[in-house]
């Protein structure tokens, strides 16, 4: 039985993601697979690339072949050089981490507690409708006592 590490893909329309999986070679591209070892994210800046370097090892020690996208991930996560025992290349951009939301919150929610001016500059004041209604009346008035 010929052995493969390929791309399984997975993911919408024009949102691809894959995930890294060994399976016969003869199995459909998103079919049956033997063990899934890592996930490729290509959309992600930088691209997410997550391979289990210990199972891929094991994978290519006994014999299964990579596919060409996948050996170019191999060799851009440098299990491809240690394998072949080769140096390993330079380490992949990692993306920044995401921001904590709740702590994000609670620093705003404090902001506006606190009574700064920050706080009532984001709404719009409200409007005296009764200054403008006499305001709006009395020249009106005025201009009908003056034409008679």
């Amino acid at each position: 039985m010929a052995v493969k590490i390929k791309l399984k893909r997975l993911g919408m329309i024009r949102n691809a993601q894959y995930r890294i999986v060994v399976a016969d070679s003869r199995t459909k591209r998103d079919g049956r697979a033997i063990e899934e070892i890592g996930l490729y994210h290509p959309k992600n800046d930088p691209s997410r690339i997550e391979i289990d370097a210990e199972r891929a090892a094991y994978w290519l020690g006994v014999g299964a072949q990579p596919t060409e996208p996948v050996l170019k991930l191999l060799k851009l996560t440098g299990d491809w050089q240690k394998f072949k025992g080769e140096p390993a290349p330079a380490p992949l951009k990692v993306a920044e981490p995401a921001p904590d939301r709740h702590a994000l919150y609670e620093a705003a929610a404090k902001e506006t507690l606190s009574g700064g001016d920050t706080g009532t500059a984001a709404t719009t004041p409200k409007k005296a409708k009764k200054k403008e209604e006499t305001e709006a009346a009395a020249p009106a008035e005025t201009q009908s006592e003056g034409e008679a």
